[in-house]
């Protein structure tokens, strides 16, 4: 059942980019022929006066589609409720729609976690939570005898304060002693216990151990108060997640080859939201708004495929006071198109190696 949160939270948030879109459409009264969540084969679907709403097969996204596309249209070619015939600065609310709709969703998600949920405060302890060890059994945690849930609270006699920096110090030892013994002390409930581990060199030389590590801290929800509260506080929220991800793509972007293995595709997104869905089903909400947030970002880049290559063929034709050749729209967005669906390909195929159940069947 917690995986079915994840999926539930991308199927919405799917649908409301889709939203987006369709309505900033309808309310110029623009044609609309499609509304499609998923794609490939029709599940269900749902013929309207002018619109098909439809369920797809595969849950990867979602399209409005426009009779401007459509070969098949009976609509005139000439008629200025199409799309293509309306002024660009039209054609660009659309387009931008449904990042706008995804924004706006995460913001309304985060003033109902703080009014009905509360967001989390952190009381911190000393010490680095382990909440799970590799299944690999030849690990160096494992046949050092760490446990799930152990706190390593000293290593090499240096006690670890509370707070944040404890997992980057841990971490740092760890990777600056391949091959080389480490002394920890763990607290397994009321005891301390000594335990020696040493680091399996990675393929880059660096240390590893085999363990998922945490903030070992404790979890105070802060409701707000009053209905303006809520909406301060999820304000405060939402710019602190914004801030974050605009950090996130930065780095990414400055420092592509030491961050690109941190991207996720939906496999890698659903099983991080099954893990808070068992942990704290009330951390969805953040969950939630924080990939609506990314969401976002990723469709207002320059990108062949995305909303924000579109807006660039807007620009451009602003700029040049008319548009590109169609075939080379078309071409350019199928190349990109494919370049997306590979690096989604590629992200599903590694995500779901990286799975615990599906290391342990390939390590049988």
């Amino acid at each position: 059942m917690s995986v079915l949160a994840p999926i539930a939270v991308l199927a919405v948030l799917i649908f409301v980019h889709e939203l987006g879109h369709f309505m900033a459409a309808r309310v110029q009264n623009i044609h609309v022929n499609r509304f499609s969540i998923g794609f490939g084969p029709i599940l269900m679907k749902y013929q309207g006066s002018e619109t098909e709403y439809a369920l797809r097969g595969i849950p990867l996204g979602g399209f409005v589609g426009f009779p401007d596309e459509d070969p098949e249209s009976t609509i005139s070619r000439d008629d200025p409720d199409l799309l293509s015939n309306r002024p660009i600065l039209d054609r660009a609310i659309v387009i931008s729609a449904g990042v706008i709709a995804n924004l706006i969703f995460a913001y309304f998600l985060l003033v109902a976690q703080v009014g009905i949920i509360g967001i989390p405060e952190f009381n911190y302890s000393p010490g680095v939570r382990v909440p799970e060890v590799a299944a690999d059994v030849s690990s160096a945690a494992q046949r050092a005898g760490i446990q799930a849930n152990d706190v390593i609270i000293s290593v090499e006699g240096e006690q670890f304060e509370s707070g944040q920096q404890a997992i980057q110090d841990l971490i740092l030892e760890i990777q600056s002693h391949p091959n080389q013994p480490l002394d920890l002390e763990v607290q397994r409930g009321d005891q301390v216990i000594p335990i020696e581990v040493t680091p399996e060199a990675s393929n880059d030389g660096t240390g590893r151990i085999g363990v998922q590590l945490t903030h070992n801290r404790d979890v105070v929800r802060r409701r707000a108060d009053n209905f303006f509260e809520a909406f301060s506080s999820g304000a405060n929220e939402f710019q602190r997640i914004i801030g974050l991800t605009v950090s996130g793509f930065s780095q990414l972007i400055s420092n592509f080859s030491q961050t690109a293995e941190q991207l996720s595709g939906p496999v890698g997104i659903v099983a991080i939201g099954a893990d808070i869905a068992r942990s704290d089903a009330g951390d969805l909400f953040q969950f939630a708004a924080l990939i609506s947030i990314n969401l976002a970002f990723i469709n207002i880049l320059p990108l062949p495929a995305l909303d924000g290559g579109q807006l660039a063929f807007l620009l451009i034709e602003a700029i040049r006071g008319k548009p590109l050749p169609s075939r080379l729209q078309e071409g350019v967005m199928q190349t990109g198109l494919m370049l997306l669906l590979g690096l989604g390909i590629f992200l599903i195929v590694r995500d779901t190696a990286n799975l615990g159940w599906v290391r342990s069947l390939l390590q049988q």
